[in-house]
């Protein structure tokens, strides 16, 4: 299996579904409950659990995509020695050995913040990263969580992309509504993957209900793809439509199916922000 050390993390969406909270506050700093090893309730921003679980896997080089109004996230991944010395101070025991963890992981690693000037879309968001990134890597969005405690889907991933030789692949699930998302067709060549022949973003009359969820592994031929290629839906580059030129390339690109019991977050939008604080904290409780 290909080892992989870099990840990109898109985290510049406007999240105008949040408003007003998402004014001052970017959406991927929201919180979803976790246990700690004190065996306390923590709230996490989840872009921090989702560099955690990266970091789990061994990713040490990440490029977070931000935009406008984006400033919490990089003064959040920025270590500050001082506040953890004031917690212990006031005998927040836990929470300073919490922090620490956090930081330490940090200090092992590369983070790199690019800008995304305007909100043109997710393959913009990604081509960001072009120039930066010369091996495979993975692209994770930062309002998307998938918890899965032994990052089963991740390791699935790597795998099935390394074993079929692949230009992508696509973590995918069947949704009962697909217009909201990116969709794929192909031949299933073994149990829940697909080798993909066909995608479109956001479509109208939807021909499949596997949907594409915002995780993924490139080679870096994506790169071209998306420097080649027109605004899509929305007047946005999308990433979508950087897969479908890899396919028109007659490049490899498959598709895996996220298993029924590993629960996914989105936190896009208030119903989906509630759901996921529901499924984190009952998760959580499990844990304890």
């Amino acid at each position: 299996m290909v080892k992989v050390r870099k990840a990109v993390i898109t985290a510049a969406g406007l999240g105008t579904r949040l408003l007003p909270v998402t004014k001052e506050i970017p959406k991927e700093m929201l919180p979803i409950f976790v246990k700690s090893g004190s065996n306390e309730y923590l709230l996490k921003p989840l872009i921090q659990v989702i560099f955690e679980q990266l970091y789990s896997i061994g990713i040490r080089e990440y490029f977070i995509v931000v935009g406008r109004g984006k400033r919490a996230i990089e003064d959040h991944f920025t270590p500050d020695p001082g506040f953890i010395n004031l917690l212990r101070e006031k005998g927040k025991y836990s929470y300073a050995e919490e922090m620490e963890k956090f930081y330490n992981m940090i200090h092992d690693s590369i983070l790199v913040f690019l800008n995304q000037p305007e909100p043109k879309g997710f393959g913009d968001a990604v081509l960001r990263s072009r120039g930066l990134i010369d091996e495979t890597f993975i692209v994770h969005a930062g309002d998307t969580y998938i918890a899965s405690s032994n990052c089963e889907h991740l390791k699935k991933l790597l795998e099935v992309h390394s074993r079929y030789g692949c230009s992508a692949t696509l973590l995918v699930t069947a949704v009962e509504d697909p217009r909201p998302y990116g969709i794929i067709g192909g031949e299933m060549i073994e149990k829940d993957v697909w080798i993909v022949n066909k995608v479109e973003e956001k479509s109208q009359k939807p021909w499949s209900n596997i949907a594409i969820l915002p995780v993924y592994v490139f080679e870096i031929e994506i790169f071209d793809c998306l420097s080649k290629i027109g605004p899509g839906v929305g007047g946005e580059i999308q990433l979508t439509d950087g897969i479908a030129s890899l396919l028109e390339r007659k490049k490899r690109v498959a598709a895996v199916k996220l298993p029924n019991n590993i629960p996914r977050l989105d936190i896009g939008n208030p119903k989906s922000l509630w759901r996921a604080l529901e499924t984190s904290y009952y998760l959580s409780s499990k844990l304890g």
